[in-house]
């Protein structure tokens, strides 16, 4: 937060945070069933899930290996498998614990100086998969999608975009009721920070009225704040630029709720 007393503005927001509904495992579980509905009309036999905000819309997980393959198994017919480093065994308990598939989900573990792609090739064979179609989630790296094919070349890897998209792309009332609350939230605290600003004041330190407001919200949020000539270019420039009166200024991105993420720019003069 910005050094010394808040500014009235951003001291009177409101906490929102207890208006957010978390997801329940039997809203995840029913977005698995619509998943393996559209695997089979698509003839899928299962979908490789990596990073992105797939493994935590269907699975209330993260995935974050880094070079390391970490990848949540969902086939159209059996139970869902995780692979991951062998290290990293005990965090990704923890991280089930909290999901709907349970702490007893099969994790296939490798060491390093094994094949993580061989892993999931012997987990799909043991769900009956030995040949078909993979579906890889569109930001899995292609240096795992290769890798992959090459340990497995009787399984054709396809896009898993069909059944993603086709749970992600329509939002129930839950997920648009996160949304809302995420503009309502980002709209707040642009008002307050606004009402906050003062001349001679930088980008850095709106910035940190930003961040003190989405804390009063009570949501993770982030904004850019461009100034004068530099709210031509939609992503801003980093020279240092300073709040006058009359000036033009542009504030751009949003917060998460649950997951659900606004994304809000607006231009206003001081």
């Amino acid at each position: 937060p910005p050094p010394g007393p808040l500014p009235p503005s951003i001291a009177a927001l409101p906490s929102m945070k207890d208006r957010a509904r978390p997801f329940t495992h039997q809203e995840r579980l029913a977005r698995v069933e619509k998943a393996k509905r559209l695997m089979a009309a698509e003839r899928i036999d299962a979908i490789l899930l990596n990073g992105g905000s797939s493994p935590q819309y269907f699975a209330n997980v993260s995935l974050g290996g880094g070079e390391r393959l970490w990848a949540l198994l969902i086939p159209a017919k059996g139970d869902p498998f995780v692979v991951c480093p062998a290290f990293e065994e005990d965090r990704a308990r923890e991280l089930l614990a909290d999901s709907p598939f349970g702490t007893n989900t099969e994790i296939r573990t490798w060491q390093e100086d094994e094949s993580p792609f061989l892993r999931v090739v012997a987990g799909l064979k043991d769900r009956g998969i030995t040949a078909g179609r993979l579906g890889i989630e569109e930001s899995v790296k292609v240096v795992f999608a290769d890798s992959l094919a090459q340990a497995a070349p009787a399984l054709r890897l396809v896009s898993a975009t069909p059944v993603t998209a086709g749970c992600r792309m329509i939002k129930d009332a839950h997920e648009i009721e996160c949304l809302r609350l995420a503009g309502e939230a980002t709209l707040k605290v642009y008002k307050a920070v606004y009402e906050a600003l003062k001349e001679g004041m930088t980008q850095r330190d709106v910035s940190a009225l930003i961040q003190a407001g989405y804390a009063r919200v009570g949501f993770n949020g982030f904004a850019s704040l461009n100034v004068g000539e530099y709210t031509a270019s939609p992503h801003g420039s980093r020279m240092p630029q300073t709040i006058r009166e009359g000036t033009i200024l542009m504030v751009d991105d949003g917060c998460k709720v649950e997951g659900y993420t606004s994304d809000i720019t607006r231009t206003f003069v001081l």
